[in-house]
């Protein structure tokens, strides 16, 4: 009988194991756990080639630093499945993204070596700042902090904040930027392009090589290089940096560009900065999707490709009916180049997003026409404020929790200026497994404070199609919100003609007398099937249903007829009921002294965690269910 050989990595269940293992088991180790994110992610989706590229980064820095004492900052954290499988979490990390079980990205709630929440990007120096500013105050002299920041985060402006700030402060922290040339899709913008210079600059490499041979060592940074820099930086600065280094400009130290997948070396690397004092750099070079062939050759198709085979690495399609497997970012991609083909004056803004929100539609048709700006949700924002005031039709595409980082831009350089910029918000409303970082609960309500803007949201396709072609028309005199959900339409046969809708006014889908059910955007097709449920049923119940498509405007002369007809009435939206459309139902009631009994249903006063969207739209009430829930509730059935 053969045995079977135990695995090193079923024998990690914290750092603490890792570090029991002499180094050259390492090579091991990034082998077992490139092989479980395979198996574990081509079974349950999720991230996944930038994990793979960061194998051997994760072992490296929970092998050389003492975690969770020495503080570590993931960004962005779709980087951190082994991290999380290297800290306790192996044998529960079947329940990653699931309802109830462990978050895809870090969390300070989750595991004390989760330093901080990072769903979104670019915040790791900022955070990691805080930390060793903090550190320093309570004299903790010999704890580190270290902030990895990669997949394009670097393109985004709040990095070079913090790398100005950090570099001022002389605070001891390490940033390891792992350097893949990606965020989902290609890195924009110039940064990349810089970087990849500094990695293949032959004369570059050269005159580092050549110090490192006066020196005496020729394979890395010893103890003869930490003391040589230590009393030669700013010759070493003028010797070494002939080429202006970016990051050597902030006062921070720069190290690299080296190999990201040498785990042996990586650990000498790292052992060597830590007493490095001071704000320090290291570029490492890496590969997103590494030890997966697939991912490694089509790095956007397998950031998140949901299920695969791990033998084939074919995907493997799933979640939309077989006869209706189009998104609705697809009829947005699809609806503006074909609005853009018509209109010349149209222009496409997506920062970093080209291929989740369809875009690359347009930007391989007009690349002229169509910006992928990078992670830079601000600039996005005002610059095509800038292209409206030349008369120009900017169609500025952002995810719905993406935008809220620009709020500013959006009141200050568009709406204050009354803009006609078409902001089309994508994944609005609950998302599924991404989780409370990326549900797109805010946006109606964050939106309909802010004046001269007009909110709406399309309720199915050929809506959303129609909306679109009313923004551009050139009637618009202000800015416009278009919020739309994540995932599959009900309209098989979409391509429709296009048609006018008058901004501001709502419809009405189904007659009754008992009840109304208000509705916004995709919350209809839940009334539409719940009211389906109960004629099937054939409840004594008699329920009328509105779809209001706009926030605001709210179509005032329907909502009276619908005040002076009905005496309960519920709203829903797929969206926070603090501040969202239920909320204005309520206010133009009152403003007008209308008396009803109202029931709100929409995601509560509270942040919801991951799971399939149908766990999440039952958890708050929205679903079929809910809502044949309330109307017996409200009328006593």
């Amino acid at each position: 009988m053969v045995k079977v050989k135990e695995k090193l990595l079923d024998k990690i269940n914290s750092p603490a194991d890792l570090k029991k293992l002499p180094p050259e088991n390492l090579p091991e180790v990034c082998t077992e756990l490139r092989e479980f994110i395979i198996d574990e992610v081509s079974t349950n989706p999720g991230h996944f080639g930038a994990s793979l590229g960061v194998v051997e980064l994760t072992v490296a820095l929970h092998y050389v630093y003492n975690t969770p004492y020495d503080l570590l900052v993931w960004d962005v954290g779709h980087q951190a499945y082994g991290h999380k499988i290297l800290t306790g979490r192996r044998d529960i990390f079947h329940t990653n993204r699931k309802f109830n079980g462990i978050s895809g990205f870090p969390k300070r709630e989750e595991s004390e070596y989760d330093t901080f929440g990072v769903g979104h990007s670019s915040t790791s120096i900022s955070a990691a700042l805080g930390m060793a500013v903090a550190s320093g105050l309570k004299n903790e002299t010999e704890r580190k902090i270290v902030a990895i920041i990669g997949d394009g985060a670097m393109t985004g402006g709040m990095a070079f904040e913090a790398l100005n700030n950090a570099g001022a402060s002389k605070a001891n922290l390490l940033v390891i930027l792992n350097d893949n040339n990606m965020a989902i899709d290609p890195n924009a913008g110039v940064i990349g392009q810089y970087l990849l210079n500094i990695s293949k600059s032959q004369a570059y490499n050269r005159v580092k090589k050549e110090v490192w041979e006066g020196l005496g060592k020729l394979d890395g940074f010893g103890k003869k290089t930490r003391k040589f820099i230590q009393k030669n930086q700013h010759a070493l600065k003028n010797i070494l940096l002939k080429e202006n280094n970016l990051f050597e400009a902030f006062d921070f130290r720069y190290f690299g560009p080296i190999d990201g997948h040498d785990v042996n070396y990586l650990t000498e690397v790292l052992e060597d900065l830590k007493d490095i004092p001071g704000p320090k750099l290291l570029h490492l070079v890496t590969k997103k999707g590494k030890g997966f062939l697939q991912a490694e050759k089509e790095q956007t198709k397998y950031h998140a490709p949901g299920l695969f085979d791990k033998e084939t690495g074919e995907i493997i399609i799933s979640g939309c009916p077989v006869e209706n497997t189009h998104k609705f970012q697809n009829v947005f991609g699809e609806t503006l180049l074909e609005l853009a083909e018509k209109n010349e004056k149209i222009v496409g803004i997506t920062p970093a997003m080209p291929s989740g929100c369809s875009m690359n539609l347009m930007i391989a048709k007009m690349p002229h026409r169509a910006f992928d700006v990078g992670i830079a949700e601000q600039h996005a924002v005002t610059f095509a404020a800038g292209l409206a005031t030349q008369g120009m039709v900017p169609f500025c595409n952002i995810y719905s929790t993406f935008m809220q980082r620009a709020y500013d831009q959006v009141i200050h350089d568009v709406a204050i200026q009354s803009l006609p910029v078409i902001f089309c918000l994508d994944r609005g409303g609950l998302v599924g497994e991404d989780g409370p970082t990326h549900h797109g609960a805010f946006d109606m309500a964050y939106m309909r404070t802010v004046p001269n803007m007009i909110v709406c949201a399309p309720m199915d396709e050929p809506d959303l199609r129609n909306l679109m072609y009313t923004a551009q028309l050139g009637e618009l005199k202000q800015p416009i919100s278009i919020r739309y959900p994540r995932g599959c339409g009900i309209e098989p046969d979409w391509r429709k003609p296009f048609e006018r809708i008058e901004i501001g006014k709502g419809r009405q889908l189904s007659e009754g007398k008992d009840l109304a059910i208000l509705t916004i955007g995709k919350s209809g097709i839940f009334a539409q099937h719940a009211l389906k449920k109960l004629e099937e049923e054939k409840q004594q119940m008699s329920v009328a249903h509105f779809d209001l498509r706009f926030v605001k405007p709210l179509d005032e002369a329907l909502l009276s007829t619908i005040f002076e007809k009905y005496s309960k009435i519920i709203t829903v939206e797929d969206g926070a009921i603090k501040g969202g459309f239920g909320s204005a139902i309520l206010e133009f009631m009152a403003e007008k002294g209308y008396s009803a009994q109202v029931k709100l249903l929409g995601i509560p006063d509270k942040f919801i965690e991951q799971g399939t969207l149908g766990e999440l739209y039952k958890l708050c009430g929205i679903d079929r269910k809910g809502i044949i829930r309330a109307v017996k509730e409200m009328l006593g059935k």
